[in-house]
């Protein structure tokens, strides 16, 4: 990875180690600006998250690649994973994942978050999905369906949207995907008022597209 002289001159000395630490152990993400690794990173140690999420591997895998069915979790920012980790704390999400968010403390949180978010996603072979790949470039605007890249990013990627994050969604599991565009669709899942329209706006077949195509993008 090429780090910017930029950001190690304007964060200090603990950043030389923290950066140093990061090259040496190969888990640093590559072509990243220093605007987005700061709001990638967040304010956890990713080096000592390394280690803590030691609790999360066993589904998410030891880089946050996990084989399925649990999402992945590399290369998400690290706002976004915090706040689905309160989530389930909270009970807000009910899911066996509560049970590793319950045992950390809200700085090993930070820091398991902030060591997921600076590894490379790997994607499968991309699927060719005329359907898929419409909805995610352009939306349906007769149907009020905006495109996914809107709020995610072109390569779905993820967005900062003023203080919060949209999370990274190209690379994901199929499945993963779909389940949670289903749960939006009838509910079960609840936040996002954007989410929550497109996904009722969305046949079976629509959604099961969608998913194919984003999961192979990279």
């Amino acid at each position: 990875m090429r780090i910017r002289s930029s950001l190690i001159s304007s964060t200090g000395a603990q950043w030389w180690v923290l950066l140093f630490a990061l090259l040496v152990s190969g888990f640093a993400r590559a072509a990243i600006s220093d605007q987005e690794l700061a709001e990638r990173v967040g304010d956890g140690d990713p080096v000592a998250g390394q280690s803590k999420s030691q609790a999360c591997q066993a589904c998410h895998g030891a880089d946050g690649n996990s084989a399925g069915p649990a999402p992945a979790l590399a290369a998400q920012y690290s706002s976004y994973l915090l706040k689905q980790f309160r989530k389930f704390q909270f009970g807000e999400r009910p899911h066996p994942g509560d049970a590793a968010s319950n045992i950390l403390s809200s700085e090993d949180l930070a820091d398991v978050a902030a060591y997921f978010a600076l590894q490379d996603r790997t994607a499968p072979v991309s699927a060719v999905s005329p359907i898929g790949e419409r909805l995610f470039a352009r939306g349906d605007a007769p149907r009020q369906i905006a495109p996914c890249t809107s709020c995610h990013g072109d390569k779905g990627q993820g967005l900062i949207a003023g203080s919060d994050a949209n999370p990274a969604i190209g690379g994901q599991h199929a499945a993963y995907l779909r389940a949670q565009l289903l749960d939006w669709r009838s509910g079960k899942r609840v936040g996002s008022t954007a989410m929550s329209l497109t996904a009722k706006a969305l046949s079976d077949a629509e959604i099961e597209a969608l998913s194919v195509y984003l999961a192979g993008l990279r």
